[in-house]
């Protein structure tokens, strides 16, 4: 256990430089820097405790894991997320029980935890406020998360992986087997009465595997297109626009139109409904309103749909001399995989089967 203890320190520090320093760190990298900062003050707490045989010591640095994970949910999907002083009020559990249990010298002991002994108040407070600190702050964290998901569509052209968020929904995931698997260790313990350690030893063996998942991802993960809760619209915008004729949704249909397909911006692989709203002259949410309403579809999938269109164009081309990629391209796909999903999705074939086919049907 000391050896995974220091292991733990240093891990920890190695990934806090590694994300703290690499280029263009945001806030979301600065929230995990902060984290595994942490973890290593807690490994190295571990690390001396074992040093002075006081390893049963009653702590749990999930109490830090489970708001910090929220906090990082919130600087990646809310646009004017900031860090204030207020937020280390989440740390007051962990500091609580951390504090209180060295002075007391309270322990945990497996065993004997539910034993009507001094201290057992105190053990059951920790046990509800670890099971609640889990509950409420994951499932915020995976609604933040799976919101942001489902606005991408209303929102992005092209979504790269880094902006799905796949590594906290894998985390968030691997953390809730995990706390299932220390629930049913636990209480088998507790019930045989055992004086396994088997708990603690499996809390902080995980708690070394998300040092190096966090590390890992927190070095890779890009810079994340963040809209969840912003918006141009306002409350007397909504009022007036309920006024409005249905020539305000045909204008801006029209102007959507008109960029989208006569000057070919979908085009722009970067395209956005950001910068769609500013090409027409109109404010997101009318844009949004349109598309979704009066379209009956959404910016994600209508502007693919145009470049599959185009690249069908242009492999039947007689003229057509670029590779399939290069189409690809052209029309506005940021990557090959993106391009044959959409097209096969679309047309019912790859794009080189496409191809195929027109070729033979004009020798035809």
């Amino acid at each position: 256990m000391e050896t995974l203890a220091w292991i733990g320190l240093t891990q920890s520090l190695f990934g806090a430089v590694l994300v703290g320093t690499k280029s263009g760190a945001s806030l979301p990298d600065r929230i995990l820097t902060i984290w595994l900062l942490i973890m290593a003050v807690v490994f190295l707490s571990l690390g001396l405790d074992l040093r002075n045989n006081s390893f049963t010591i009653l702590t749990s640095s999930f109490l830090i894991f489970n708001p910090l994970l929220y906090l990082y949910a919130s600087g990646s999907t809310l646009t004017n997320f900031r860090l204030k002083w207020r937020h280390s009020l989440h740390l007051i559990p962990f500091l609580f029980f951390e504090i209180y249990s060295h002075i007391t010298q309270t322990e945990f002991l497996p065993g004997s935890f539910f034993e009507q002994d001094s201290a057992f108040a105190t053990r059951m407070a920790f046990a509800v406020i670890n099971l609640i600190s889990w509950f409420v702050y994951t499932s915020v964290a995976l609604m933040l998360v799976h919101r942001h998901r489902i606005n991408l569509k209303n929102e992005l052209s092209s979504i790269d992986s880094s902006d799905k968020l796949n590594w906290l929904l894998f985390i968030s995931i691997f953390y809730t087997i995990y706390w299932i698997i220390l629930l049913i260790a636990s209480l088998t313990i507790v019930t045989i009465k055992s004086t396994s350690y088997f708990p603690m030893a499996y809390s902080y063996t995980v708690m070394l595997a998300m040092s190096f998942i966090i590390t890992y991802y927190g070095v890779r993960q890009g810079d994340i297109h963040k809209f969840f809760w912003r918006s141009n619209k306002s409350y007397s915008d909504a009022d007036s626009y309920n006024r409005e004729s249905v020539n305000r949704y045909d204008s801006a249909e029209s102007a959507i139109r008109k960029f989208l397909i006569e000057e070919k911006g979908f085009r722009d692989p970067d395209l956005s409904l950001q910068i769609l709203s500013e090409k027409t002259g109109y404010p997101r949410y009318l844009v949004t309103e349109v598309l979704n309403k009066v379209m009956k579809t959404n910016f994600f999938t209508y502007v693919n749909g145009l470049r599959t269109q185009e690249a069908k164009r242009l492999l039947s081309s007689p003229g057509n001399i670029y590779s399939i990629e290069a189409i690809g391209n052209e029309c506005g796909f940021k990557s090959r995989s993106s391009f044959y999903t959409f097209f096969k999705k679309d047309a019912g074939m790859t794009p080189n089967e496409f191809k195929q086919s027109q070729t033979k049907r004009k020798d035809v």
